[in-house]
């Protein structure tokens, strides 16, 4: 492996990453007049390919379409790094969280999504039922109902300093906490961990 590769397939520190991202947000402002998010791309998708007559999808999708070639670009990268700059040593868990996963019954390998849980066969089981779709769904309700998703109120909306998008941030923070301190260990329980 050469250093650049080697310096790609690394994790990146918080103040080489923090800044990067943040500095994603006036870029797109200054040279665009763009609003940086991830969720509305679906929207414009929707309105590029169904030519039925909804009100919602009536407007004019061409004038985002830099937005689409951004999740493009997300996902190209994604499948990039899966395939190219894998870190053979995996992700670093902390050991606290690891106690905590593993007395839920989660087995931890040190990747991202533990495989026993996300794994094809479980995709129509149960526990496919709950992760994949009733998640799906809860994400997509809750990315709707916000306006807008994480990325998008809590980098964009932010910055700008809008008040809705606080309140978006402190309810998906505060959601976040309620679901692993709260639900999750009945969850573990009930689809038996």
């Amino acid at each position: 492996m050469n250093a650049v590769e080697e310096f790609i397939s690394q994790p990146w520190p918080w103040y080489v990453a923090g800044p990067l991202i943040g500095l994603t947000v006036p870029i797109l402002l200054i040279f665009g007049n763009k609003a940086f998010g991830v969720s509305s791309s679906l929207k414009h998708i929707c309105a590029a390919c169904l030519p039925a007559g909804i009100p919602f999808f009536q407007y004019n999708w061409k004038s985002e379409a830099w937005n689409l070639f951004f999740v493009a670009g997300i996902l190209i990268g994604g499948v990039v790094a899966g395939m190219f700059f894998v870190n053979p040593e995996g992700v670093e868990i902390a050991e606290s969280t690891v106690r905590d996963l593993t007395d839920l019954g989660v087995i931890v390998d040190n990747q991202l999504m533990p495989e026993h849980i996300f794994s094809w066969e479980n995709l129509f089981s149960p526990i496919g039922l709950v992760f994949f779709v009733m998640g799906g769904l809860m994400v997509g309700f809750g990315t709707r109902w916000a306006e807008g998703c994480t990325s998008g109120h809590s980098i964009m909306g932010l910055s700008n300093l809008q008040w809705p998008s606080l309140v978006a941030t402190c309810c998906f923070l505060l959601g976040g906490f309620f679901m692993t301190w709260i639900i999750f260990p009945y969850l573990f329980k009930w689809l038996g961990f």
